[in-house]
């Protein structure tokens, strides 16, 4: 462990044989998909150079009838039952993607400690992940369709293992950031593309035992995060808390290449270049200006600019979405009520929700002096309660509808947040870990219903364009829950003039609980019955239907 503490600092042989190596994997699938381009643009020329495969394309069209479906007709549909392999095969991919974004809150003050930084400061690593999420996923199932979702998702892994890897041998700051984006980058495209390989090759009576299997990592890849983030950097190095996806990203390369079926690359429309510069330039420059405003390295002027610079280009995206035919992001979806309330509520309060995992474990290690093993074991309470939110939710949401019970959830959260901001250092354990539990579970309950509500009202025909706007929001939220939590801190000690202290802390918890109060807005003045066909809402259905025929009465005048 000394040997790789020591070399965490220079170039080692495992590091330059892991990049060369992945790079000239990354590199043979780039080759592959340009023949295979080049294979679809000109199937003439394809057909000419193999002869026994034209012949064979020409007996199978003689053979195959018509089809009725949605398919092309020359083109059968990939679906088949369900081998199990496929899903777990996706699913330890995604765990991988899922427990990195919550392991290393634990570690964050040793890994400021070895990059001789402050704690605070290393919130730029969080936040540039969070920011190439929300940068790159809108254009992750365009990259599918347009390469083959099979090597999109094989590449998305090899980026993610690379980014590990450079995170593990960082010097500096810098280098870190960077690593953490590639890591983004290649997170990105794999849970996305990961769900839609899921979808095109398994059958729809299939489907919901698959999406279960697929659903584990996004629920033990939380929960075990914290404590095994802290074990790890009490009893190893915090350096393993990326090398061990090493491992399992090259296994799970592997067993893609054997497994995973062949999905048909497609034509898909033309890329909004455009919107897609406008929208990363939008969430990077303010994020990037929030997390940046307060530190005290660099002047406000290059923060504040970075915000200026992203509002400008958000305000540009607004005029350029008007007038293009297939915006990125499709931002006449906010027309709807129940969609719009999620949004802005739900931007609100996830604030919260991204600055409860970087608040809590800072104030346990720096504030009550704990390892990082003893504060992972304690914050592991809230990944209980957010776990125990999926075996209720749906019961609440039919008995009390969606309004009841996200008003609720926001209070309870609330409340929790607020007593959160009275914890010391000699506050007994027992009494942290019920409030984070409570916590956990309100923070998971209010996440779960604005979720399922963005797409209470949303046609077939929009939902890819929901999930696109409503991804790209949530991370662009819960990044800013980072940079505020930060700069409040940041803010406060520069008034105090002293080191971090727990009062601090206690400030950044009262602040944040404004924020979930302000969230509960949109959700107060939403009618009750909204949501009620998702929900099953009993008095909500009877609302909609008895609305129904006055809607109808108005639409004939």
């Amino acid at each position: 462990m000394t040997t790789l503490c020591e070399s965490a600092n220079k170039p080692t042989t495992f590091y330059a044989l892991s990049i060369s190596m992945l790079l000239a994997y990354v590199k043979s699938c780039f080759r592959a998909l340009r023949q295979r381009t080049s294979r679809r643009r000109d199937p003439q020329a394809v057909m000419t150079q193999n002869p026994g495969l034209a012949a064979a394309s020409h007996r199978t069209t003689e053979r195959r009838p018509r089809s009725s479906g949605s398919l092309p007709e020359d083109r059968p549909s990939r679906q088949m039952p369900m081998n199990r392999i496929v899903p777990l095969i996706l699913a330890v991919a995604l765990f991988m993607e899922q427990m990195d974004s919550t392991v290393i809150a634990t570690a964050l003050p040793a890994i400021a400690n070895d990059l001789h930084v402050g704690p605070i400061t290393l919130k730029l690593a969080l936040t540039s992940y969070m920011v190439s999420l929300a940068v790159f996923i809108p254009i992750s199932g365009w990259m599918a369709d347009r390469f083959g979702a099979k090597n999109i998702f094989r590449i998305a892994i090899c980026v993610f293992v690379i980014g590990s890897i450079m995170c593990a041998f960082s010097g500096g700051l810098p280098e870190f950031v960077f690593a953490r984006f590639l890591q983004g980058v290649g997170g990105s495209m794999m849970t996305p593309v990961g769900r839609l390989v899921l979808v095109r090759t398994t059958q729809k009576s299939d489907l919901v035992s698959a999406m279960a299997l697929l659903s584990i990592p996004a629920l033990v890849g939380p929960l075990a995060g914290p404590p095994l983030g802290g074990f790890i950097t009490t009893y190893a190095s915090w350096h393993w808390i990326f090398l061990i996806n090493v491992p399992v990203g090259v296994l799970g390369v592997i067993l893609s290449t054997i497994y995973l079926p062949d999905v048909e690359a497609t034509m898909p429309p033309k890329l909004d270049v455009t919107g897609f510069l406008l929208t990363s330039f939008a969430a990077s420059g303010v994020v990037f200006g929030m997390s940046v405003i307060s530190l005290p390295a660099l002047p406000p002027v290059v923060g504040i600019s970075a915000v200026v610079i992203g509002l400008a280009c958000g305000f540009l995206y607004i005029g350029h979405a008007r007038h293009h035919a297939a915006p990125i992001l499709d931002l006449s979806l906010l027309r709807n009520a129940t969609f719009r309330a999620s949004v802005t509520g739900g931007t609100l309060f996830r604030i919260c929700i991204g600055a409860m995992p970087f608040l809590t474990p800072l104030m346990l290690q720096l504030g009550f002096g704990l390892n990082p093993f003893q504060s992972g074991l304690i914050t592991f309470a809230g990944a209980i309660g957010a776990i125990t939110t999926k075996f209720i939710a749906r019961r609440v949401f039919t008995a009390v509808g969606f309004k009841t019970a996200l008003l609720s959830a926001a209070a309870i959260t609330t409340i929790t947040t607020i007593c959160t901001g009275f914890f010391q250092p000699w506050t007994p354990h027992l009494i942290i870990v019920g409030i984070l539990l409570i916590g956990g579970f309100s923070r998971s309950f209010f996440f779960t219903g604005i979720n399922a509500l963005a797409f209470a009202d949303i046609s077939d025909r929009q939902a890819s364009q929901a999930t696109s706007m409503s991804s790209v929001m949530q991370q662009i939220s819960l990044a800013l829950g980072v940079a505020v939590a930060a700069m409040i801190l940041e803010t406060s000690t520069f008034f105090s003039g002293t080191e971090l202290q727990v009062h601090d802390f206690h400030i950044a918890f009262f602040c944040i609980s404004v924020l979930t109060v302000l969230a509960t807005i949109p959700f107060i003045r939403m009618d009750r019955s909204a949501g009620a066909m998702v929900s099953g809402h009993k008095a909500g259905l009877k609302r909609v239907a008895a609305l129904e025929p006055q809607v109808e009465q108005r639409v004939a005048k």
